[in-house]
């Protein structure tokens, strides 16, 4: 039976192929005819589109971190899988992650340590565990591990492509029904509560989703350059946004941007995707925090001046 992913990849096979002949560089209009790098593209595009929408909901909600924290969890769920030989290590890493989340909210929910020391102690704990059993049981550190911690396209599978664009269009639609209530929880949850929102049931959901989302993007990026789609551009949209909406566009902006210069350089320069990913959004950030910056220097001095 044919997954979602295999599906949408042959529906979309035909435009990269169009388009090939249009794209810059010596080696990238190539790599658009290849069936392994359409299915790579397909699995970052989707990743990016649901991260930017994740990732500004976990700056106002103060959890830029979790999603780095995540990430080094499903390595320990990765590293597990590969160990037992699973098929598809991605769904020990979904099992370890959505565990981690839940037990991060309850311990700031409950108040026992704060959010960024429950996500230190999984962070560390996870990534440690990961290691130890790869290096007794697993053979230590091969290509394939590396491309689990640094990204690499190579990886993404019809099987992982499948489980990843399910994970997103999911995780999409329900982030899309409760975005009322998830501006309202972290605007002011105790109004919030006191109004008959679900403060307690959106905050789960909202862990859970997270996780999700976190091992879906863990073969683009890697487990350790997560933060690179999740967080940075929805960082930067809030450079130049004026309102929770325009972050959100330009949050996607960034993301795509940074997605496509990265599959380009990577290609022309022969680098790993995901670091190479990780690179262009910080360059992005740093470009436009230095622009609003300088305008805003020369805005103040012609006020000064009037």
């Amino acid at each position: 039976m044919m997954g979602l992913g295999v599906w949408l990849l042959e529906v979309v096979a035909p435009v990269f192929e169009a388009i090939a002949p249009a794209m810059p560089g010596e080696t990238f209009p190539f790599l658009f005819t290849l069936n392994i790098f359409q299915r790579s593209v397909l699995a970052a595009l989707v990743v990016t589109v649901v991260a930017g929408f994740l990732g500004s909901f976990l700056l106002i909600r103060n959890l830029a971190l979790i999603g780095d924290g995540l990430a080094h969890v499903s390595f320990g769920g990765v590293a597990l899988g590969i160990v037992l030989a699973a098929s598809s290590p991605l769904w020990y890493a979904l099992l370890f992650s959505v565990i981690a989340s839940v037990l991060i909210y309850e311990l700031q929910e409950r108040e026992l340590v704060t959010g960024d020391t429950a996500i230190a102690v999984f962070l560390t704990g996870m990534l440690a565990f990961g290691l130890v059993i790869l290096r007794v049981f697993g053979g230590g550190i091969t290509a394939d591990i590396e491309g689990y911690l640094w990204g690499s396209l190579l990886l993404i599978d019809e099987t992982s492509l499948d489980t990843i664009v399910t994970i997103c269009l999911c995780s999409m639609l329900i982030l899309w029904s409760m975005r009322s209530g998830l501006l309202a929880t972290a605007i002011d949850p105790i109004a919030a509560r006191v109004q008959g929102v679900p403060v307690r049931r959106i905050g789960l959901m909202f862990s859970v989703i997270t996780a999700a989302v976190v091992v879906s993007m863990v073969q683009i990026v890697g487990a350790l350059l997560v933060t690179a789609l999740l967080v940075t551009p929805a960082a930067t949209a809030q450079l130049i946004g004026r309102s929770f909406r325009s972050c959100l566009i330009w949050t996607q902006v960034f993301g795509l941007t940074s997605l496509t210069l990265g599959l380009y350089y990577s290609s022309e320069l022969g680098t790993g995707t995901g670091s190479m990913i990780a690179l262009v959004a910080a360059i992005l950030f740093g470009a436009v925090g230095i622009v609003q910056t300088v305008r805003k220097s020369v805005v103040q001095k012609t006020q000064n001046l009037n």
